[in-house]
């Protein structure tokens, strides 16, 4: 299983500073919008980015016959890193990518010149149990994390009791629902701009319904973030979120108080996507940060 094909891209000078990109759960390596990208590259650092096993053009599997954890989705960032040659990198994770970032920081620190965490929860937070109770409308314990803004709990509520879209031309449709919640109230959001990217999501997926996996490697193995480890984290980090962040709204400062020394930005307007109108301000606190 270990052997799972992930596919990468690179850009910029080899002898550049490396920046390792990793999205979220579920989520294709483009995700990170070429603009974005561009930016980086132009501020002269070397930019990797790369779809998750069973997510876009990486290996998909038969669960079933060979079922994984996230253990083996955060060793996949060793992987992609051994890949290209690189001892060690600065780690720029949005989401669940955020959560792999703070893991391989505690992990194996010598691996991480810096952290950048965005959109993110805090490592061994609990996140997918708030989730989950918002979700399925139970309480939520003293002490939880911040639950999902309403609108969102909303929209997955409606998805989980309707039937499975059944054409493409669907699919594209909830795919841009699904993205405008993410995208949150802050910005205007552009639906044409969202349909081309979720047409070059979904026509470049081997298989699209394999990100399902994610989810259950999630339950194989629940108990996979350590809890009270933050506080272990080396690497100088910035935290980034949205002013409009509507799934982990001000997780991001959690994060930067269990971390030593990390400092928090607060993107305005920003919800849990990252849209053109941030990218200048994410590109330079991310070049800011990760300046050598």
């Amino acid at each position: 299983m270990q052997n799972v094909t992930i596919w990468s891209e690179e850009f910029g000078a080899e002898t550049d500073a490396p920046i390792l990109l990793i999205m979220g759960s579920m989520s294709q390596g483009i995700l990170w919008p070429d603009e974005l990208v561009g930016r980086l590259t132009a501020g002269g650092r070397r930019v990797i980015r790369y779809d998750h096993r069973d997510t876009g053009m990486s290996g998909t599997v038969d669960f079933a016959a060979e079922p994984y954890t996230w253990d083996d989705i955060k060793n996949d960032v060793y992987r992609v890193m051994d890949a290209h040659g690189l001892e060690s990198a600065h780690l720029v994770g949005h989401s669940a990518g955020g959560l792999l970032g703070q893991f391989v920081a505690v992990e194996r620190p010598e691996r991480v010149r810096s952290l950048t965490v965005v959109a993110s929860s805090p490592l061994g937070g609990g996140e997918g149990q708030v989730l989950v109770r918002a979700l399925t409308g139970q309480p939520q314990p003293e002490g939880s994390l911040p639950e999902p803004a309403p609108e969102f709990v909303a929209f997955y509520r409606a998805l989980m009791a309707a039937p499975p879209p059944q054409d493409r031309r669907a699919q594209i449709d909830g795919m841009i629902a699904e993205q405008r919640v993410l995208h949150g109230t802050g910005l205007p959001f552009d639906e044409d701009a969202a349909r081309r990217l979720q047409e070059r999501i979904y026509d470049r997926a081997r298989d699209l319904s394999a990100v399902a996996n994610h989810r259950l490697a999630a339950m194989a193995r629940p108990d996979f973030e350590p809890v009270g480890v933050l506080h272990q984290v080396k690497a100088p980090t910035l935290v980034i979120e949205g002013s409009h962040e509507p799934v982990k709204p001000g997780h991001g400062a959690i994060i930067a108080e269990r971390i030593p020394r990390a400092r928090l930005t607060i993107v305005a307007g920003m919800g849990h996507t990252l849209p053109p109108e941030a990218h200048e301000e994410l590109a330079a606190a991310v070049l800011a940060h990760t300046a050598e």
